[in-house]
């Protein structure tokens, strides 16, 4: 396990010491800053060194051709990548005419801050030139929640000991050359996308440049406006051309005197607008920022984010690790969600070009719980974009001879860019994923208006799908086959127990939300007996069991087949599909993440306490987890069935996947919703949270390790808090209307000002614990040990 010592466990910062240049690109994710429309990486004011340069923008992407050996009908001809935009990070520093670079001269100390409550990136260093000039250098960066086209940067250089002349140039710079991609189908594609020049522009301290690309056909817009603070004169100018705009500014500065650069950043993109309508719009941008001010971006930034900790925190005694972690992923799902406004919110947010910048079923399985409960705005938003791209999703059902709507395995914009049907798109439980999401968000917000204009559609949508993908058997039974579940080693599969369940969830949210909107689906087309058919699959649907050893299949016949030999593939197979040819691994009993497992949580109802004991200690020997996305749920599980410790490992293990970079690809960018999936295994597995059939209901328990737990959300507008310790689970309503909640199924009113508390039941004591397949536990050891 690669391990990251240069950061500091404290509960409201990451905090780097020492430069470390063999893992710049995994810093440069880890200190990455977004809003959900603007994203930069970590990567140093200077521009160089770096290890992946990237500015991204929400929903903006170029074509490349998809590669096929052998074309099939289907195939999607087109995908879609992430776009390095036009980098404003960039503020070269010249020092007695020797560049300021890292590698160079003698670095006295570096160190970077993340603050979490700030969200800020903050740099303070001391380099000696080779000229033995030396100089302090401070940056705060910042990407604004609340002005969503801004980003700004501080930069103040200082003579130490002696007087010097310094220079800085700020800059705008389009077409970075980028390094060729790993051979990992995790990390982004090698093809990458030349931005077009189309103008360019400057006027006082002001630079713009306008490009496009050349596939999509979108416009893009950067600007550049600065202010300057400098101890008596100083020279100043601008200069701009196609693909560089670069304002200098130089000036002598006696010991302990400074120069202070403001940088304000503006953005945007359109693929309908003129450049001359988003060059209006980022030049407006500019003013606004401006006329905010520094110190009005940093108050409304920590105002912003004061706002989400009050009832989005989570926290955590006993391991302080863990704390540190579980909030660093809250920021970071929040930076990829809080303004991306009916953008898709990709796998790796804006930290990196991973999985080509695309988005995932982890959006609407992983992220949107998260949000639905802590920034609810945020999950309308991401499901007002899925149904932005149904007209797409219809036309790719018709191509699949299908009805409905078959939404894209992995797309930006909503086309489907899998080119690999078997383990993506033929995955068709990505539309019950989106229709439980949209459920879920109605439940838990009330949002009648939501339901009403994108809810009902897409539940309508993807019910139609499932009734003509599947049929009704000989025994009368509804089936579904050919498809891939959350379980990308098992393809192609009959009757895989998690969609169909998802898939009777689908159909029977649908009809219920028809007859609350019988109208509106009379706009849609739905007729009168259209819902009771789709009851009528529902009630039926196959769920897959083997009667001989007590548990439910994975898919029909999983259990019948040949046990993966884990022994003989040693601790350095992983991830297998990077060692093993996919037939092997779709023959035999192996997992690369939790599927039944998952059906497990977000379908408890459907399964006994007895079975979920029984389905755990089955799959979690055949569980490789060679998914970021597994963890999380195993955690869930575990803590339910009463291996409170393991799940605290796993707990552990979804939290620090980045900051401990256990996937060996940061560098690519964040697991986005492993983050999410941190908050989903506290507040889900120690919380015993269920938002299932209708009702809020909690089961909360701890491990040994974790002394105390509280955590807050929202629901239907009341604010809920919930305290664990480790003799009893206090409920607490802090504001809004009054609402019931279920504690271990007794329900639990709870009013503002009265809280409730009860006694937390005493652990389930088990036996032996379930083993992991050889060199698979848990990866929790090392620095982030709880102490």
């Amino acid at each position: 396990m690669i391990q990251q010592p240069g950061y500091r466990t404290e509960p409201w910062a990451i905090r780097e010491r020492d430069l470390d240049l063999e893992r710049l690109a995994q810093g440069e994710s880890v200190f990455a800053l977004s809003n959900g429309h603007i994203g930069l990486r970590g990567n140093l004011d200077e521009g160089e060194p770096n290890g992946v340069p990237g500015t991204y923008l929400g929903g903006f992407w170029d074509t490349r051709r998809l590669p096929y050996a052998e074309a099939g009908y289907g195939d999607p001809e087109q995908g879609q990548m992430v776009v390095n935009v036009t980098n404003g990070k960039v503020i070269r520093l010249l020092v007695d005419d020797s560049p300021f670079d890292v590698r160079y001269g003698t670095l006295g100390r570096h160190e970077r801050v993340l603050d979490l409550r700030s969200g800020t990136l903050e740099r303070d260093l001391e380099w000696t030139t080779p000229a033995h000039s030396t100089v302090a250098v401070r940056s705060t960066r910042l990407v604004s929640l609340v002005q969503r086209s801004i980003a700004a940067i501080r930069y103040e250089v200082r003579a130490l000991d002696r007087a010097v002349r310094v220079v800085l140039q700020s800059e705008l710079v389009a077409n970075e050359r980028l390094a060729v991609a790993a051979d990992d189908p995790r990390a982004q594609s090698a093809q990458q996308a030349d931005l077009l020049a189309v103008d360019h522009d400057h006027a006082g301290l002001r630079a713009l440049l306008v490009h496009r690309t050349a596939g999509s056909g979108l416009y893009v817009a950067a600007a550049m406006d600065h202010e300057l603070e400098a101890p008596g004169s100083e020279l100043h100018e601008v200069e701009a051309s196609g693909d560089v705009a670069r304002m200098s500014v130089g000036a002598t500065l006696q010991p302990g005197e400074s120069l202070v650069l403001i940088k304000f950043l503006a953005y945007g993109w359109s693929r309908k607008r003129s450049g001359q309508a988003l060059t209006d719009q980022v030049l407006a941008a500019l003013t606004q920022a401006r006329a905010t001010g520094w110190t009005g971006l940093l108050k409304e930034q920590r105002d912003a984010l004061d706002a989400f900790w009050e009832h989005g925190d989570v926290e955590i005694e006993g391991d302080p690790a863990l704390q540190q972690a579980v909030r660093f992923g809250l920021f970071h799902v929040l930076q990829a969600a809080a303004r991306a406004q009916q953008r898709a919110i990709a796998a790796k947010g804006l930290t990196g070009p991973g999985y080509d910048g695309h988005a995932f079923w982890d959006t609407e399985s992983f992220v949107l719980p998260l949000l639905t409960y802590t920034l609810p705005q945020a999950a309308a938003d991401a499901l007002r974009w899925r149904h932005s791209t149904l007209r797409r999703a219809g036309r790719r059902a018709r191509e699949l001879g299908l009805a409905g709507a078959a939404f894209p395995w992995r797309t930006i914009h909503g086309e489907e860019c899998s080119g690999y049907w078997p383990a993506g798109a033929a995955a068709f439980h990505i539309n019950a994923d989106i229709a439980a999401a949209a459920a879920r968000y109605v439940e838990a917000s009330g949002d009648e208006r939501f339901e009403r204009e994108v809810g009902l559609e897409l539940l309508v949508a993807t019910a139609r799908l499932w009734m003509a993908l599947g049929h009704f058997d000989a025994d009368g039974r509804f089936r579904i086959d050919g498809v891939t579940g959350p379980d990308e080693y098992s393809a192609i599969a009959d009757n895989n127990l998690y969609t169909n369940l998802m898939a009777k969830r689908n159909l029977t949210a649908a009809a219920a939300t028809v007859a609350r909107w019988r109208q509106a689906a009379d706009e849609l087309g739905v007729s009168e007996d259209e819902p009771g058919g789709w009851l009528a699959a529902a009630r039926v649907m196959r769920i897959p069991f083997d009667e001989r050893l007590g548990v439910h299949q994975q898919t029909e016949g999983f259990t019948a087949h040949a046990r993966f030999d884990f022994a003989a593939a040693g601790p350095d197979s992983y991830p297998l599909m990077l060692h093993f040819p996919y037939f092997e691994l779709y023959r035999k009993q192996v997992v690369k993440q939790a599927d039944l497992v998952l059906a497990m949580h977000v379908c408890t109802d459907e399964f006994t306490p007895a079975h979920k004991l029984a389905n755990f200690d089955y799959y979690e020997p055949l569980t490789v987890r060679d998914s970021s996305l597994s963890a999380c749920t195993q955690a869930v599980i575990a803590a339910e069935v009463g291996y409170l410790d393991l799940a605290h490992a796993y707990f552990r293990e979804a939290a620090l996947m980045d900051l401990d970079d256990l996937e060996h690809n940061v560098r690519d960018g964040l697991h986005i919703a492993s983050l999410a999936g941190a908050w989903i295994a506290a507040v889900a597995g120690f919380g015993g949270m269920r938002d299932d059939g209708g009702q809020l209901s909690f089961a909360p328990a701890l491990p040994a390790a974790i002394a105390r737990l509280r955590f807050r959300m929202l629901y239907r507008g009341s604010t809920l808090e919930v305290v664990v310790e480790r003799r009893e689970v206090t409920y607490a309503l802090l504001d809004g209307p009054a609402i019931v909640i279920h504690d271990r199924g007794e329900a639990v009113e709870l009013a503002a000002g009265r809280p409730v508390k009860r006694p937390l039941e005493a652990p389930v004591k088990r036996g032996e614990v379930p083993r992991q397949p050889p060199g698979r536990e848990p990866r929790h050891q090392g620095r982030h040990a709880a102490t």
